[in-house]
């Protein structure tokens, strides 16, 4: 059940999900993070895609919700915690979720931050958010985007429809693609 305060707008299905995974460098021997699992859409398709799920739900009904969905697959952990105060591997990673748009800020100045940071990021973003974040002359680049890019080189991978999502966002969406740079 979707909870207005969260600010949740889940993606319609495995499929759909499988589909976004695609265009991402995720690969079998991957340790992956969805954060704000919610029921367990991205959390499935990214199990038949790597090693290693976490899935991160602080929303305790909702976590049951993924619990009865995902919660016999052998490669998924359920951390029903809330991830910006959760520890993060010290093995290698790599995030891909569908957030509360609330919190993309503060997820990736955690994940910028980290002493360990991911090795990729995928997150589902508000359009306007992640133009924020990319280092070009054709828009506005924040302070948290300059961070960002000494890091990680970002780039829009899709945009993203709205009826992807229940219920649709009142927003334009894309998912956001940031690879950590090796230097």
């Amino acid at each position: 059940m979707r909870k207005y305060q969260l600010s949740q707008h889940f993606l319609r299905g495995p499929k759909l999900a499988g589909f976004l995974i695609g265009h991402s460098n995720i690969k079998k021997r991957d340790t992956v993070i969805d954060i704000g699992a919610g029921s367990g859409v991205i959390t499935f398709a990214l199990a038949k895609r790597c090693r290693r799920v976490l899935a991160v739900e602080p929303d305790h009904e909702t976590a049951t919700l993924l619990r009865k969905n995902v919660g016999k697959l052998e490669n998924v952990e359920i951390v029903e915690q809330d991830f910006l105060e959760m520890q993060l591997p010290a093995e290698p990673y790599k995030i891909f979720a569908n957030p509360p748009f609330h919190l993309s800020s503060a997820i990736l100045h955690k994940l910028d931050e980290a002493p360990n940071p991911p090795e990729a990021i995928y997150l589902i973003l508000q359009k306007q958010f992640a133009l924020k974040l990319l280092n070009n002359d054709r828009h506005y680049t924040s302070q948290l985007g300059r961070q960002l890019y000494v890091h990680y080189a970002p780039r829009i991978r899709l945009p993203l429809r709205p009826n992807y999502f229940t219920p649709p966002p009142a927003v334009p969406t894309v998912l956001l693609e940031l690879k950590r740079r090796q230097d």
